[in-house]
């Protein structure tokens, strides 16, 4: 699957919401979304640039889709809808 090539760190923060990620703090450029599920605490780091890299969209998605035990293509079907 073919990520989007123009998403932004707010945008990807606001997408992940539904899946209990929230925004705890912003330092500089960074994002710090925790989600709180299943019992134990995850962070995921966010670049809040106009236009994430496909490869950091990537990394955030894989560690993300591992958290919640779901496919990384699946994750980002049900993101993107592609």
């Amino acid at each position: 699957m073919k990520l989007p090539r123009d998403l932004a760190g707010h945008q990807l923060a606001k997408m992940l919401e539904p899946y209990g990620y929230r925004v705890t703090r912003q330092t500089g450029s960074h994002l710090r979304l925790t989600c709180s599920s299943g019992g134990r605490e995850h962070h995921v780091t966010i670049p809040a640039h106009a236009a994430l890299r496909v490869g950091t969209l990537n990394a955030i998605l894989s560690d993300i889709s591992s958290h919640l035990d779901l496919d990384r293509r699946e994750l980002a079907r049900k993101l993107f809808g592609r």
